[in-house]
C-alpha cells in the first residue's frame, strides 16, 4: 500500500514537472494551435455521446435529454465561443495613457496563468470538468485534472477522453478520493480552479495560500426564490420546480428555499405540488419508474438527506408533498414542506437534494431580512412584475448573481461571468470570463526616446519641480 502511494505521489510530481517545462514552449506558440485543441476537443464530445449519456445515467441516472441540455450543451457552447472569440480575446487592448504618462505607449497583455489544476464535483461532472479545462486551453494553459470519485464513470470516461486526446504535458487525470486531491494541493499550481462545496473550497484556498495560487471557486449556499404578490403563480411554480427537481435537487444553483407572499402562498403550493408530479411523472406511471428523474449521488448523501428532512419534521415542519424513499435505488421523491422553523438544519445547510422548504412573509422587509440573515448565495430568484420590488431586492442583498422571472438559466448565458460572492465563491468563469480566470492580465508600457512627461518630476526636487507638483495637483 505504501509503494502505490510513493508510486502515485512520484507520477504527480514527474507530470508536474513535464507540464511546467512544456509551457516555455507553450508561451509562444500561436494561438492556432490553441484553437486546435479546443477543436479536437469539442469533436470528441460530438463523437462520444452516446458513451457520455450512459456514463452519466451509471452515476446518476440522468436522462439523456438532461445529460444533453445540462451537460453536453454548456460544453460544446464553450468550445464554439472559444474558437469565435479567441483571437480578439488574445489580441492586445489599448490603453489611454493619462496626463502623466503622455508620450507613452500602453496594452494589456493576456498571457497563460502556467501550470492549473482543475478540481470538479459529481453533480454535473461532465460539463464542470470540461468547461473550465476550455477555458484553461483557451488562456494557453497546461492542465491537471482531478474528477471527482463519487462520479466514477464518468471519471474514467474524462481519462480516457484527456488520454485520447492530448499528451501528459498538456493535459492529464488523476483519479481517486481525497488522499489524490491532498498531493495535488500541496504541489504550487500557478492558478486553482474548484468547484465544490464551500466547507472544501475553504480548504482549498488554505493549501493554495502556502503557494500564493491564485484561486477560482465555485462553492454553493443557500440560494432563495421570493415569489412576489405579482407573480404569475402557473409560471413561477413551474420554473422554480424544474430548477429545483432537474438532476434530483443537486445543483449548486438550485433554489434552497422559497419565500412567498402570505397572499399567494396557498396558490403557489398547490401549483408547485402539481408541476413537479407533471414534470418528472410519466402517464400511467409511478414517480419511481419515471424516465425523467435521477438518483441521489451515493448512500452518504442519500442518508444526510434523510437526516435533514427528519430533523426539519422533528421540529414541526409540514410535508405539503412526499412519497416513497427506496434507499437501495438511492431513489428520493420530492418533497416540499411548509412551517419550517429558523433553526431546523435544513434552513441552515445547504439542502443539495429533493427537498424544498416554502416559507411565507409579509412584507418584503421581513423577506430581505431573512436572506440577509444567512451568507451570501451563489444566486437570488425573483418572481413578479413589480420593478420597484425586483429593485429593492437586488439593491438590498448581495449574491453571486440574480434571475428575474426564471431560475438557474444565467448558467447558460455564455456572455455572463458566472460565479459566487465570499462564501459562495470567489471569482468569475465562463466565455470571456473563464479565458480571463486563467490568464494573467500584464500590462505592457512603452516609454518614448528622449523627453518624457514623467521626467519632469525627477529629483534634485528644485523650485520648478514643486511648482510643477502643486499644479498638477490642482488639476485633481
Amino acid at each position: 500500500m505504501e509503494t502505490t502511494v510513493t508510486d502515485q505521489r512520484s507520477q504527480i510530481e514527474q507530470v508536474f514537472a513535464a507540464q511546467r517545462n512544456h509551457m516555455a514552449g507553450l508561451r509562444a506558440e500561436p494561438i492556432k494551435q490553441r484553437k486546435e485543441r479546443i477543436d479536437k476537443l469539442g469533436r470528441w464530445i460530438k463523437s462520444n455521446r452516446q458513451q457520455i449519456h450512459e456514463a452519466l445515467f451509471a452515476d446518476l441516472h440522468k436522462p439523456s435529454a438532461e445529460a444533453d441540455t445540462t451537460e453536453i450543451v454548456p460544453a460544446l457552447t464553450e468550445v464554439q465561443h472559444s474558437l469565435t472569440h479567441l483571437d480578439r480575446w488574445t489580441r492586445p487592448r489599448k490603453v489611454d495613457a493619462p496626463l502623466t504618462m503622455l508620450g507613452t505607449h500602453s496594452t494589456i497583455q493576456y498571457e497563460p496563468k502556467g501550470v492549473c489544476l482543475i478540481i470538479s464535483p459529481w453533480n454535473y461532472p461532465f460539463n464542470l470538468a470540461v468547461g473550465p479545462l476550455i477555458s484553461a486551453l483557451a488562456a494557453g494553459n497546461t492542465v491537471i485534472l482531478k474528477p471527482s470519485e463519487y462520479a466514477p464513470h464518468t471519471a474514467s470516461l474524462i481519462r480516457r477522453m484527456v488520454e485520447t486526446l492530448f499528451s501528459e504535458n498538456e493535459v492529464a487525470v488523476f483519479e481517486g478520493g481525497p488522499e489524490v486531491s491532498q498531493k495535488l494541493l500541496a504541489l504550487p499550481f500557478d492558478h486553482i480552479f474548484f468547484t465544490g462545496s464551500t466547507a472544501v473550497g475553504k480548504l482549498v484556498m488554505k493549501a493554495a495560500a502556502e503557494n500564493l495560487t491564485s484561486v477560482t471557486l465555485e462553492l454553493g449556499g443557500k440560494s432563495p426564490a421570493v415569489v412576489g404578490p405579482t407573480a404569475h403563480i402557473g409560471m413561477a411554480a413551474k420554473r422554480i420546480a424544474v430548477a429545483k427537481f432537474v438532476n434530483n435537487g443537486q445543483t449548486c444553483l438550485a433554489p434552497d428555499y422559497v419565500l412567498v407572499h402570505e397572499s399567494c402562498a396557498r396558490s403557489f403550493i398547490d401549483a408547485l405540488k402539481t408541476e413537479i408530479l407533471e414534470l418528472f411523472t410519466e402517464k400511467g406511471k409511478r414517480l419511481e419508474d419515471s424516465p425523467h428523474y435521477s438518483r441521489i449521488v451515493n448512500q452518504r448523501h442519500f442518508e444526510r438527506l434523510q437526516r435533514l428532512v427528519e430533523d426539519a419534521i422533528n421540529r414541526g415542519a409540514k410535508p405539503e408533498l412526499s412519497g416513497t424513499v427506496h434507499e437501495s435505488q438511492r431513489f428520493m421523491h420530492p418533497m416540499v414542506l411548509t412551517d419550517v422553523p429558523d433553526d431546523a438544519l435544513i434552513m441552515e445547510e445547504e439542502i443539495f437534494g429533493p427537498v424544498l422548504p416554502v416559507r411565507t412573509y409579509a412584507t418584503l422587509d421581513d423577506a430581505l431580512a431573512l436572506i440577509n440573515r444567512k451568507p451570501k448565495p451563489l444566486a437570488l430568484y425573483i418572481f413578479g412584475f413589480n420593478a420597484t420590488e425586483q429593485e429593492k431586492i437586488i439593491t438590498n442583498t448581495s449574491s453571486g448573481a440574480v434571475c428575474v422571472n426564471d431560475c438557474a438559466i444565467h448558467f447558460l448565458h455564455i456572455n455572463l461571468p458566472f460565479g459566487g460572492v465570499n462564501h459562495s465563491g470567489i471569482g468569475k468563469a465562463h466565455g470571456f470570463y473563464g479565458f480571463q480566470a486563467f490568464s494573467n492580465e500584464k500590462p505592457v508600457l512603452v516609454q518614448r526616446k528622449g523627453f518624457t512627461a514623467v521626467s519632469m518630476f525627477y529629483p534634485p526636487y528644485t523650485n520648478r519641480v514643486k511648482r510643477l507638483t502643486d499644479w498638477l495637483i490642482r488639476l485633481f
